[in-house]
């Protein structure tokens, strides 16, 4: 089967299996603070890791979003790390709610301070890491218009981990049962389990 994005067969591919095919992502459950004091928390679907050294991480809000807004008016966010134990709150957190409302209370989510960036945390995440934004890019298609997403990159300068889940040196990602999206709407996944392949030499 071959088919161009825009032209596929609806009646055999009724849902655009794009978000499903590029899978699992990590879950950017981000949180935020405006310079005016409002805080957000939200879970976004296009998010991930783009560099080891430095640190770097982004997401993209599709449109000018509150996490976006904020990171981009304080130049600062924090990603919390999403697990089973945490599914429901961060699915409440995704709700719609008035700009500036806060998605912790909504969510029955503690907050706990950061270190360096003024932002909160989500408390019962086993990571959170805080960010300093780098770069904000308005995403373009093939025809150079902007297609209304924002993508926002941060340099991580500070790392808060759960030392239950540091076994023999390292983060231990199944014993932290990390959530990950899977595509389609509703669907998500649960790390549970890992396996080792050493590189060729």
């Amino acid at each position: 089967m071959f088919y161009k994005p825009a032209s596929r067969d609806r009646k055999l591919l009724p849902h655009d299996p794009f978000k499903a095919l590029v899978a699992p992502r990590p879950i950017g459950w981000i949180s935020t603070m405006s310079r005016a004091g409002e805080i957000n928390l939200a879970p976004y679907s296009f998010f991930n890791a783009f560099s080891g050294a430095p640190p770097l991480i982004g997401f993209s809000s599709e449109g000018a979003k509150d996490s976006a807004t904020f990171a981009a008016d304080s130049g600062e966010f924090v990603w919390n790390m999403a697990t089973f134990e945490l599914r429901e709150a961060m699915n409440a957190s995704s709700a719609s709610r008035p700009r500036g409302e806060n998605e912790f209370l909504f969510a029955g989510l503690e907050m706990a301070p950061c270190r360096i960036v003024k932002a909160p945390r989500v408390a019962a995440s086993p990571c959170g890491l805080e960010c300093r934004v780098t770069e904000i890019f308005r995403l373009k298609n093939l025809e150079g218009e902007a297609v209304g997403n924002i993508l926002t990159l941060g340099q991580v300068v500070g790392v808060h981990l759960d030392e239950r889940y540091v076994k023999d040196g390292r983060f231990d990602l199944a014993a932290a049962k990390t959530i990950v999206r899977c595509g389609y709407a509703a669907d998500y996944a649960v790390v549970d389990a890992i396996f080792q392949m050493d590189r060729p030499q």
